[in-house]
């Protein structure tokens, strides 16, 4: 069903050097185990809590050949379902998972690994029925996984099968890896498509970075900034970066895809003319962009363009944050300045080219939520013509207005966050201001840990038939750039750009089309058990020969040198631990569906 995945994911051979570093082979020929992160080590946190197929198979690992790990594994897992449960039967979900898994010993116990203390502790907070009942039991259960049970997971066929999968994750990512389609829209550097992995069939959208735009506009630094923080992100609530790369004319971001169009269209296109959203839909859409903007500001992100056409609907009718290009890192401790984002939505610090934190996003977020209500936006009619001062001045120094739209509730979260000093501003300047702004009564009613889970339904879903969007003949098209050449100077920032794959998406693609479970197949033993395939071994690796001296490797290396290995295709290191010297060299085995 697979063919290409398979053919990439068989017949791989690994070595693990002595000093470290894990090399191995294709079908016997040289290679080297990729970085796609840059930076890659073997420990619990890492394997089972951040890579999805990691967790996978680790609890495969757990599940088939450990039976007495399996059951701390079901502990974490009734304590995640009871995190996201009902507000009305979350008491009754307390007392099942602290009954099964705490209350008694032997059986599904953990109390083996939790101490007496901890288990009192959530006993007594069992009536009030906390998010964080069974915080410090998880904590226990994690910590206990993170020894022996990992260790041994390390020396397992499971292990190995991990690293076959991070080496396909590391493959090269070209304009072949895809399959392009309708043009959905235009960014500030070039259009954006609909795109196709061809492997696997997802769907997602490739923002197209024109090289000779860039260079004219001197965007490289923006442009390589979004990219980086794009690849640091792994949010519902903002859109995803899966892969990067480049093409002779174009940088490539592949994005998320959001079928049901931005929320300017919703406003002023499917709502009627001065309509709003209403209250309910404007609730749903204000809580998933405050998640949004949770999560970039604990990563220590200022997103500064936060607006109705930057927050797009998905299929399922869930919004997530998009269009990074202004955002940047906030030092830890220090400030950043800049009068950059869209006027009527800056903030009047921005305004005032003062030096801020977070606040700005706050502010952005108030006319945000504003807008959706009012079927306009706060300071400034839609099409209404008037100078960016005068805009400028009216939100710094005029009061917005509200309409009988407006609850008495969602009046008071709007003046909160539209105050003009950021001080008294709701949110404020802090990393955690998303916890006063989820607190406000305007949220009063959310079951927050659903909302965060994906759980909760959606006011309103797309017809999958409908495009909200312009007509392809409607956006314009992009004049030609002249006058711009590029040399091999550029090549240094097409090399931090083009890399490939990032992680957390693309094992979540390979496990949501079901290349996962149709590729992860292991052999049968006599006794009808798993057992270890033949196509991964580690041994140790042979030290390689020294070079040889004289003018003539001198010249290859002066006057001819190699191509620079980029950081994804260097060596890994690996703990020593992981050397198996009893295992040996086979030949690969597998077989492939079709």
């Amino acid at each position: 069903m697979y063919p290409y995945l398979y053919e990439h994911l068989t017949e791989v051979h690994v070595r693990v050097d002595v000093d470290g570093g894990v090399s191995g082979s294709p079908n016997g020929s040289p290679w080297t185990l990729p970085t796609p992160l840059g930076y890659w080590y073997v420990g619990y946190e890492y394997v089972v809590d951040q890579q999805p197929i990691g967790k996978l198979l680790f609890r495969q690992f757990c599940e088939r050949t450990r039976p007495q790990y399996h059951k701390y594994n079901g502990f974490l897992d009734a304590v995640e379902r009871y995190e996201v449960g009902l507000e009305e039967t979350r008491v009754a979900l307390a007392a099942e998972v602290f009954g099964r898994y705490l209350k008694q010993e032997g059986g599904e116990a953990v109390t083996d690994v939790v101490v007496p203390t901890v288990v009192d502790d959530a006993s007594s907070l069992l009536e009030g029925g906390s998010k964080d009942i069974f915080g410090e039991c998880v904590r226990c259960v994690k910590s206990f996984l993170a020894g022996a049970p990992f260790a041994e997971f390390e020396r397992s066929m499971y292990f190995h099968r991990y690293l076959q999968w991070k080496w396909l994750e590391a493959q090269p990512v070209t304009q072949h890896t895809f399959r392009m389609y309708r043009v959905l829209g235009k960014g500030g550097f070039g259009e954006v498509c609909a795109c196709q992995v061809r492997a696997t069939g997802k769907m997602y959208a490739c923002k197209k970075l024109e090289k000779k735009r860039i260079k004219k506009r001197k965007g490289e630094a923006m442009v390589l900034i979004e990219k980086q923080i794009l690849q640091r992100i792994n949010s519902r609530f903002v859109v995803n970066l899966a892969y990067a790369y480049e093409t002779k004319d174009a940088l490539c971001l592949v994005l998320t895809i959001m079928n049901g169009g931005d929320l300017k269209f919703h406003i002023y296109n499917m709502c009627g003319a001065d309509t709003g959203l209403g209250l309910e839909r404007a609730r749903f859409y204000a809580a998933q962009v405050a998640c949004g903007l949770e999560h970039l500001h604990k990563m220590g992100i200022v997103y500064r363009d936060c607006k109705p056409e930057n927050i797009l609907l998905d299929d399922a009718g869930h919004v997530r944050i998009s269009d990074l290009g202004l955002a940047v890192d906030v030092p830890e401790g220090g400030t950043v300045r800049g009068r950059v984002g869209t006027v009527g939505y800056m903030a009047p610090e921005v305004i005032d080219n003062e030096r801020y934190t977070f606040s700005p996003d706050w502010f952005s977020f108030g006319c945000l939520v504003y807008e959706m209500i009012e079927g306009r936006a706060p300071f400034r009619a839609r099409k209404e013509k008037v100078k960016r001062e005068e805009v400028d001045r009216r939100v710094k120094h005029e009061q917005e207005k509200y309409s009988s739209k407006f609850s008495e509730c969602a009046r008071a979260l709007c003046s909160a966050l539209l105050a003009k000093s950021c001080a008294s501003r709701l949110g404020g300047a802090g990393r955690r201001g998303a916890d006063t702004v989820k607190a406000h009564r305007f949220f009063q009613r959310l079951n927050w840990p659903r909302l965060e889970a994906g759980l909760l339904e959606a006011p309103f879903v797309p017809d999958p038939h409908a495009v909200y969007a312009k007509d392809v003949l409607d956006i314009e098209q992009f004049s030609t750039v002249k006058g711009v050449n590029l040399d091999a100077a550029d090549d240094t920032f097409y090399g931090k750009f083009n890399t490939g794959s990032v992680s957390i998406p693309w094992q979540c693609e390979m496990i949501e089309t079901g290349c996962f479970n149709e590729l992860n197949v292991f052999a049968r033993g006599e006794d009808n058990k798993e057992c270890r395939t033949l196509d991964l071994q580690l041994t140790p690796a042979v030290s390689p020969p020294e070079e040889e001296a004289g003018c003539f490797m001198f010249a290859r290396r002066t006057l001819c040198p190699q191509k620079k290995i980029p950081p994804r295709l260097r060596p890994i290191p690996v703990p020593e631990h992981l050397l198996n010297n009893t295992q040996t060299h086979a030949h690969a085995h597998a077989h492939a569906n079709s």
